[in-house]
């Protein structure tokens, strides 16, 4: 998968965060419902226009950007 198909940044868009494309949906939304339990099924009950390829778009967005973080010593 590549979450640039589903996944967009525009400062005219929620400050530029990024965002389901075609939607006002933050990958940091869908983050933290699913870090407070939510699942896939309930985000889409949620936010009926969500897919599961969206969903799964956020984690590998997400899993990108833990991957790119420069960690400093203590």
């Amino acid at each position: 998968m590549n979450f640039t198909e589903y996944i967009v940044s525009d400062y005219k868009v929620m400050l530029g965060k990024p965002i389901i494309k075609g939607t006002r949906i933050t990958v940091e939304l869908v983050l933290k419902k699913l870090s407070e339990g939510a699942s896939t099924l309930d985000l889409i009950e949620m936010y009926p226009n969500l897919s599961e390829n969206q969903i799964r778009a956020c984690l590998e967005y997400a899993s990108l950007v833990v991957s790119q973080e420069l960690v400093l010593p203590e």
